[in-house]
C-alpha cells in the first residue's frame, strides 16, 4: 500500500466521512432508513470526507538573518504554535531545547556568525528545530501517533527521538561554552549537521 493512500486513510476527513457512513449504516440496521439506504450512507461519507478541515500545517520555519533577541523572540513564537497542537511529552522536549538555546543566546555576538558554535545554535533553532516539527505536524495526527514508519517506530517516536537528540547536544553546548572546549563544540557542531542535514525525519 502507497504512502500517499495510508496516509489518506488516517486522515481526519477520512475518519470523519466513514463514522458518518456507519452512522448511516445504522440507521438501515435500526429501521429508520429503507429506502435509498445506499445512496445516503455514500453521501454521508463524501459530506463527511469533503466538509471537514484538512491539516493546515502552521508554517514554522524562523527567517535567516536575525540578532539574539530575535531568534528568542522566534522561539517564543514557534512554542506558542505548537502549543495544543502537539502531544505534551513533544511539547516538553521542545520547551527543553528552547531553554537550552535561550541560555546560549545571551553568550552569542552575533548569531550569524560562521563560527561553529554560533552557527550550530543558530541553525537549531532556525530549521533543525521548527523542520523536525514541520514534518510531524503535516501528518495526519493518527497516523503520526500510531502507524510504523521506520523500524516499527511511528513518526511520534522519531520526533521525540530527533527533539532528545537536538536537546542533549544543546545542553551539552551549554556545559561546553561554560567549559569553553572549542573542540567539543566544532564536534557537536559538525554531528548535529551530518545528521540533519543528511535525514528526512520521516524518511
Amino acid at each position: 500500500m502507497s504512502r500517499r493512500i495510508v496516509l489518506f486513510l488516517y486522515g481526519t476527513p477520512n475518519i470523519v466521512g466513514s463514522v458518518l457512513g456507519l452512522l448511516g449504516l445504522g440507521l438501515f440496521f435500526g429501521g429508520l432508513i429503507k429506502h435509498y439506504w445506499f445512496f445516503i450512507v455514500v453521501g454521508l461519507y463524501l459530506a463527511g470526507l469533503l466538509l471537514t478541515p484538512r491539516n493546515k500545517t502552521a508554517e514554522l520555519t524562523l527567517q535567516g538573518q536575525l540578532s539574539a533577541e530575535d531568534v528568542q523572540d522566534a522561539l517564543e513564537n514557534l512554542v506558542g504554535k505548537i502549543r495544543g497542537k502537539v502531544p505534551t511529552d513533544v511539547f516538553a522536549q521542545v520547551e527543553r531545547i528552547k531553554g537550552a538555546i535561550c541560555t546560549l543566546l545571551p553568550k552569542i555576538d552575533d548569531v550569524n556568525s560562521t563560527d561553529h558554535a554560533r552557527y550550530t545554535v543558530r541553525q537549531t533553532a532556525l530549521e533543525y528545530l521548527p523542520d523536525a516539527l514541520q514534518h510531524y505536524l503535516g501528518l495526519p495526527s493518527a497516523f503520526a501517533n500510531f502507524h510504523p514508519v521506520k523500524d516499527g517506530k511511528t513518526a511520534k517516536m522519531l520526533l521525540l527521538e530527533q527533539l532528545d537528540l537536538l536537546a542533549k547536544t544543546m545542553e551539552q553546548i551549554v556545559e561546553d561554552v561554560h567549559h569553553h572546549d572549542t573542540e567539543q563544540l566544532l564536534i557537536h557542531g559538525r554531528f548535529l549537521e551530518e545528521r540533519f542535514r543528511k535525514a528526512d525525519l520521516l524518511a
